[in-house]
């Protein structure tokens, strides 16, 4: 039974009652927080979570995402015999087909995941899927694969069992009480207001589910998320259907098939959605209920199960659901504290894989809350991924209509969202003609240009694009003459005050006490060791910083910043990234070209490497900074916006006989690569330490200087790395990589690449991958430089070289002459 009495205070208040707001409670006392109390609306189980279909797939696209549901197939087994009750969890395996080439060679990517993360899974024909489903037709089939850990749950089940187990513990379980307010003091949590009174509580975990955009605004936190219609239907009785039929899905045809009572559930991932209303205007009550047929707008899915089951054209319609359920802007759910308000938690935005993820999440949440930080690799499902403008209702209602119909769209690489754009752009977007324009934070970023005449689109493949051989004239012209770049997207930042050096010092793990116009490249770790940013830092003033990160990273970067700056520490962070526009010139003739336009002395002597200066250029003032991300000689400009558009059209207008062109973010990567930059989010995350990156020069254990997760880092560094980051080109010029693949070496499974791109100065693709022995020993470059190695692309396997050193210009001579100290 649940508890009636309202509590005066707890130290934890969990608002939500769904398999995500239970799961948390369950792990909360699991790790020894009891005092919990969670508060429902209605009952348990009565908003989203009752009509989910409960399907449990457990590979995902990485590693992190794997591991969360393959915790969950493992709590779901075990639940009843902790609680005594089922959690309705049956292991029945999956099988997903392909109709296509294009899909094929998606699923054999798949199974390469799996081999990377040792999981069982394995490539079948179309004959071989009919075993496995023989309701099916498959004659139109181009092949399968068959992933036997796959399974279902009962959705209101498994939330009982979960909530029994965290009563078990301590847990007080509220139903019919709503959460009205969360009571703030002095941007901390103190309580929740409830239509039956206030509780005091240290922290509140918002797992309101559709209803978490309008609790995250009780407490102004933003929760980006947005509810769309969501369909399935289930048949009567067919004949072969049985409960041991595994989960068929279809994902050419946007449609899934589960097996209930002897009929089946169909439901599926339209290509364009039906966002429903906006978040803050989702009716109250709404428990168990549902919303009008529309049997038009399911037409689409129910051609393709009919197509795919041919019983069913004989076969009765039970009943028709429509239940609303959350999507987020990126496909991704929301995890982790609010940066805006200390205590207050965040579950919530599952796209529709809530029950898969429930167990994982809730544990990982519980784990944050407890530990005070994550304790692993929750960036793509961090809640500081998103800003203020991302919880626009009317950018959130059309960005939602194309999310939905993600989950089964082919995972093309690159893939740009189309809808809802274009939304932030730099000043000179409009001077970007022959632009095709990719989105990161908002920011609308050039790729690629075009040539005259052609037009400037992605026609995805995986196989070389359409685009690549202008991507390569980019590359190659940065190589020989000057490239300018739009780079306004960076995040930027400025720490300000008397405290600032002591603050940086303890953040960063490069000495940041170096002269006013120096720049340090650092990494930015948490207690573990590991990355939680890696940024150049550049002192521009006694009490002065200027701080450049990655577009992607605005929000985490700050409240990473502001959490862990020393208590003494007098200083200010300001977020100045909208004041300034960045133009990368890059190349070896970037110091003839801005010499043209400045008076500055631009030579070694008097603008070294990693030094900074304020010019005039042209007409304008600029912050001119010599570093460079792609290998060349080269400085990046920051220009106040409102000087932007003069300083582009005087670069961009500058004499023939420097080769200016323009360049896009697909040739930096492409640049990067060959020379072994790292990269946030992919080489380095909170995953990976610096011991693996290769990035120890980057911190200063040479000194005394204490630095967050210095002890982490010596530890790791006199343990040995068990794996290691090396850059590779691939020895066949055909093979086209995107990142992803698997990494053999002597033909035994070794790790996967983490980015891939065509490189034109090695005449093949590059890339970045972490290797590691078989049996998970410690490693050192021989080990490293003893093995013969392959890459897996879609299949079929070429030979890749491998390098602990950058490919081009190992020595640095490019961009630094006279001191190849390696950065």
């Amino acid at each position: 039974m649940a508890a009636t009495s309202l509590p005066d205070r707890a130290h934890v208040v969990i608002v939500g009652g769904g398999v995500i707001g239970t799961s948390v409670a369950y792990h909360l006392t699991k790790l020894g927080f009891t005092d919990v109390v969670l508060c429902e609306q209605g009952q348990l189980s009565c908003g989203t979570t009752w009509h989910a279909a409960g399907l449990v797939g457990q590979l995902r696209a990485s590693e992190s995402a794997t591991r969360l549901v393959q915790y969950s197939t493992q709590l779901y087994a075990e639940l009843e015999r902790e609680t005594g009750l089922s959690a309705g969890y049956k292991q029945c395996g999956g099988v997903t087909v392909a109709r296509t080439e294009d899909r094929m060679i998606q699923l054999r990517r798949t199974a390469a995941n799996a081999a990377a993360f040792d999981m069982e899974c394995e490539l079948l024909t179309a004959e071989e899927a009919l075993e496995h489903y023989p309701v099916m037709r498959v004659d139109d089939l181009a092949g399968a694969i068959w992933l036997p850990g796959d399974g279902k749950a009962n959705p209101t089940d498994l939330t009982f069992a979960l909530a029994k187990g965290a009563r078990m513990r301590g847990t007080r379980v509220i139903e019919r009480v709503r959460v009205t307010d969360v009571l703030i003091q002095h941007r901390r949590v103190a309580g929740v207001r409830t239509d039956a009174g206030d509780i005091e509580a240290e922290i509140v975990v918002n797992c309101a589910g559709q209803w978490a955009k309008q609790v995250g605004a009780m407490a102004g936190v933003n929760v980006p998320l947005h509810s769309a219609e969501h369909f399935y239907v289930v048949s009567e009785h067919i004949a072969g259907v049985h409960p041991d039929l595994p989960i068929l899905r279809d994902p050419d045809g946007y449609t899934y098939f589960k097996e209930e009572v002897g009929g089946l559930v169909i439901g599926g991932f339209e290509p364009e959605a039906k966002p429903w209303v906006a978040p803050d205007a989702i009716p109250c009550p709404f428990e168990f209920q549902l919303l009008d047929e529309d049997w038009e707008h399911f037409e689409v899915l129910m051609n393709s199960a009919l197509l795919r089951i041919p019983a069913l054209e004989v076969t009765g319609i039970k009943k028709f659901y429509n239940g609303p359920e959350s999507f987020t802007p990126d496909n991704q759910f929301i995890l982790g504290e609010a940066p805006e308000v200390a205590n207050f938690f965040v579950g919530a935005g599952f796209n529709s894989v809530g029950i898969a993820t429930a167990g994982g999440a809730g544990r990982a949440l519980a784990e944050w809350i407890v530990n005070g930080a994550p304790t692993g690799d929750l960036t793509a499902v961090d809640i500081r991924r998103f800003a203020p403008f991302n919880g626009n209702n009317r950018w959130l209602h059309d960005r939602v209509a194309e999310v939905l119909g993600l989950h089964y769209e082919i995972p093309w690489p690159n893939r740009e969202m189309t809808t809802a754009r274009p939304f932030r752009r730099s000043a000179v977007h409009h001077l970007l003609e022959g632009a095709n324009f990719g989105s990161k934070m908002g920011w609308e970023r050039a790729n690629f240009f075009a040539p005259d005449g052609a037009e400037p689109t992605i026609e995805y493949t995986w196989g070389k694009p359409n685009w690549l051989e202008w991507s390569a004239s980019e590359q190659a012209n940065t190589r020989a003459n000057v490239t300018v770049f739009d780079q306004t997207s960076f995040s930027k930042y400025l720490l300000v005050g008397p405290g600032a050096e002591a603050g940086l010092q303890w953040l960063c793990t490069a000495d940041i006490g170096v002269e006013v116009g120096r720049s340090v490249y650092t990494g930015m770790l948490n207690e573990r060791g590991t990355y939680e940013s890696d940024v150049t830092v550049t002192r521009t003033g006694p009490e002065e910083f200027l701080i450049i990160s990655s577009a992607a990273a605005t929000e985490r970067d700050k409240d990473h910043i502001r959490k862990n700056l020393p208590g003494a520490a007098s200083a200010a962070l300001v977020d100045v990234t909208s004041a300034y526009a960045v133009f990368g010139v890059m190349g070896p003739k970037s110091r003839d070209l801005l010499s043209a336009l400045t008076s500055a002395n631009l030579s070694d002597e008097a603008f070294p490497f990693a030094t900074s200066q304020q010019i005039s250029l042209g007409y304008a003032t600029v912050r001119a900074t010599r570093i460079t991300y792609v290998g060349e000689l080269g400085w990046e400009l920051y220009v106040p916006a409102e000087f932007a558009v003069g300083v582009y059209e005087d670069l961009m207008g500058a004499d023939a006989q420097f080769g200016v062109g323009r360049g896009g973010y697909y040739a930096i990567e492409s640049l990067r690569l060959e020379k072994g930059y790292r990269a946030f989010g992919r080489e380095l995350t909170p995953g990976e330490n610096p011991v693996e990156a290769g990035l120890l020069f980057a911190c200063k254990l040479k000194t005394d200087i204490a630095f967050l997760g210095r002890e982490a880092v010596e530890e790791a560094r006199a343990e040995g790395p068990r794996r290691k980051l090396v850059g590779f080109s691939v020895d066949a010029p055909e093979a086209m990589l995107w990142g992803g693949e698997l990494i053999l070496r002597d033909g035994a499974v070794a790790g996967q690449v983490t980015s891939a791109a065509w490189g034109q100065t090695t005449g093949s693709c590059v890339g970045l991958a972490y290797v590691r022995a078989a049996d998970n020993a410690v490693i050192n470059a021989d080990w490293v430089n003893a093995g013969s190695y392959q890459v897996n692309v879609g299949g079929q396997l070429y030979p890749v070289s491998v390098s602990l050193k950058p490919l081009y210009d190992p020595a640095n001579e490019k961009i630094r002459p006279r001191d190849h100290l390696n950065i």
